[in-house]
């Protein structure tokens, strides 16, 4: 198994919004690639908030092959989906 982690942190202006459309949209849109069988989606605690809190989505793969095709064929394209 691997277990590819992102960690974001989101202006507290926007954190509602910002959560809706990760769990609704962004994640989904991920796991549609078929390369992660699972996801969690964590908000890590005791961080300094003053600009924002601190998100941590983790995607799991069966094997190293599958994340580096999500790497090389699918992030570029996600990476130009704005919130």
């Amino acid at each position: 198994m691997i277990v590819y982690n992102v960690t974001i942190k989101v202006d507290n202006n926007i954190v509602d919004e910002w959560q809706q459309w990760q769990q609704e949209f962004y994640i989904k849109e991920v796991l549609d690639t078929g390369l992660f069988y699972d996801r969690r989606f964590f908000q890590l605690l005791d961080q300094d908030e003053a600009e924002g809190k601190t998100f941590v989505v983790q995607y799991f793969a069966n094997n190293r092959k599958d994340y580096e095709r999500y790497i090389q064929y699918h992030v570029p394209a996600l990476l130009n989906i704005a919130f």
